[in-house]
């Protein structure tokens, strides 16, 4: 995690994912069983939970009222902070310890060296929430397969940190016979006995039922779409750059910028953003890529937007306005930007800050700012809502009621609100040891830096929110950016439910994302993608649609 995050919200999806995950989590606040083939609130492994089903096992949604921020949620955006950190005004949110003082076990993914277990931030943290946890963390870049082996165990740890793009497979499966049932602690007024953990949206809560059950505590996320088309704005002005409002600007600008003899190229992969460009349905996620239109399910790879965004991806390339080692998979496209290589590339809406914050002591003349999304016409984009959470804790099923109640003591803590002494203990650790404080701007020194990572803000995390204490006007301009987009963001017919599609099916759509790679990088052609569009229907694609049309007929849709 970069040094001061105080806030959570390659080519590939998953890595992608996994690269921001940390920086999300502190941005964003960091993604039934009705029904259909089979799915019942008896836990059937296929399926969702909908409507009245799920309304009833919803926590009670009780807004917090500790802190107000600068710039309320709108159109579906995190809210933001852009005032000076007032350390000696901050908010006491959990005025009572909620742990009773037992031992808790949580394995939880990690990017970087791990801490040792008894470093200060662990132990300050422990005693605010009076509960002895132990983190054992693990690689995140290799979680998949340490996750698997641990949910083949008959030996579990309390709490399992599991992200979204880490449910694959049998994983889901996994999630309802090895989980507990949270019900019973969190469902209607019970919520309260934990404020902070009730003023997470209800759209967060119904996104952790698995198996017609609440099960996980989640990490909140923006609705608005995460990834955002950066560009050098310093070098933009500089040059006289204007903003393309449509793709065919883009690609003319993008041909004006490239100079490949001197080290210059227009941009990085821009694949991701063509999607939203041509208004394709959310990534690779399920069950966000199918939508009901026009009374037919139809999956993303069928639409004529997903073809259209790949052509024009391919002719970005075609015209050597990509950088050559985007082409080869090599490097990153956030060094290749800083570097001046590149002069647009995208990521995750928390590079926004990243950036900003990393070259602050290199570059004082650097300035990344995020283009507006447009339509395929050069009109008002149409953008698919994301999911309401994307990371989640659960507590194992043979937990006594004692261990649960610790952890969700300690969630009550995580997920406190910024402005408050919970959120700077959990996010920046203990003043004087983990950072400094000057101006109002919190800094991390090296202690900071290698303890306060990874760990608690993997537990639960406040409503969607963004705060960078060192960069005010950055957090405005992400918030601000997001609540633009957001109204055109819309929500597809089955956004905020956890779906649990059947195992025979897990896999089918597995291959398209190195298809799309290839395709735009010029080694496989649009044909190849519409020969394996005709060849996922007759495996499996048409049966799961008629899947999912049966489960939207049954459950109908979260809206």
């Amino acid at each position: 995690m970069t040094p001061n995050a105080a806030s959570a919200s390659g080519p590939s999806r998953r890595s992608f994912l996994a690269s921001t995950a940390v920086a999300t989590a502190a941005v964003a606040g960091g993604m039934p069983l009705l029904a259909a083939c089979g799915g019942s609130d008896s836990g059937s492994k296929d399926g969702t939970t909908a409507g009245k089903s799920a309304k009833k096992l919803l926590p009670a949604y009780v807004a917090s009222n500790v802190v107000t921020p600068d710039i309320p949620s709108k159109n579906g955006s995190a809210m933001g902070f852009t005032a000076k950190l007032d350390l000696a005004g901050l908010k006491t949110s959990v005025p009572k310890k909620l742990g009773k003082g037992g031992s808790v076990k949580i394995m939880s993914p990690f990017w970087g060296t791990p801490p040792k277990g008894d470093n200060a931030y662990y132990t300050a943290m422990n005693d605010l929430i009076g509960v002895d946890i132990a983190w054992q963390n693990q690689d995140g870049n290799t979680y998949d397969e340490k996750l698997g082996a641990v949910l083949a165990s008959s030996d579990l740890p309390d709490v399992v940190v599991i992200p979204s793009w880490n449910m694959g497979g049998k994983i889901p499966s996994a999630i309802i016979s090895k989980f507990a049932d949270l019900g019973p602690y969190l469902s209607g007024d019970a919520i309260k006995k934990y404020p902070n953990l009730a003023a997470i949206p209800s759209g967060a809560w119904q996104y952790s039922i698995f198996g017609g059950k609440l099960r996980g505590l989640p990490q909140p996320a923006p609705s608005v779409p995460g990834i955002v088309p950066f560009y050098r704005k310093d070098v933009f002005d500089k040059e006289g750059y204007e903003l393309p409002t449509s793709p065919d600007e883009f690609l003319a600008l993008a041909k004006e910028i490239t100079r490949p003899k001197a080290k210059v190229w227009a941009c990085d992969d821009m694949k991701w953003s063509a999607f939203e460009f041509f208004g394709v349905l959310s990534g690779s996620e399920k069950p966000l890529g199918w939508n009901l239109v026009d009374g037919k399910m139809i999956y993303r790879v069928e639409t004529e937007e997903y073809l259209e965004a790949l052509e024009w991806t391919r002719k970005l390339y075609a015209a050597g306005a990509v950088h050559p080692d985007a082409k080869a998979v090599q490097g990153t496209a956030g060094d290749r930007f800083t570097a001046g290589q590149v002069l647009i590339y995208n990521n995750n809406i928390s590079d926004w800050w990243g950036k900003m914050a990393e070259q602050a002591g290199q570059n004082s003349d650097f300035r990344i700012s995020g283009m507006d999304i447009f339509g395929a016409d050069g009109g008002d984009p149409t953008l698919w809502a994301g999911s309401p959470a994307g990371i989640f804790a659960f507590v194992n099923k043979k937990a006594s009621k004692a261990v649960v109640e610790d952890i969700l003591a300690a969630a009550n803590v995580t997920a406190a609100p910024y402005g408050t002494k919970e959120y700077m203990l959990t996010n920046y650790g203990v003043e004087g040891t983990h950072y400094t404080v000057k101006d109002g701007v919190p800094t991390k020194n090296d202690k900071g830096n290698q303890e306060v990572i990874n760990a608690y803000v993997m537990l639960a995390s406040p409503a969607p929110t963004i705060a960078h204490p060192d960069f005010p006007d950055i957090a405005k301009e992400q918030v601000e950016w997001q609540q633009r987009m957001g109204a055109f963001t819309k929500k597809s017919t089955f956004w905020g439910l956890q779906i649990t599609e059947p195992a025979r099916y897990t896999n089918l759509s597995n291959d398209f994302e190195q298809l799309e790679d290839d395709t735009v990088r010029g080694r496989k052609k649009i044909s190849d993608v519409q020969q394996a569009v005709s060849d996922w229907k007759k495996q499996g694609g048409d049966k799961l649609r008629d899947w999912y049309q049966k489960l939207h007929d049954d459950n109908g849709s979260a809206q």
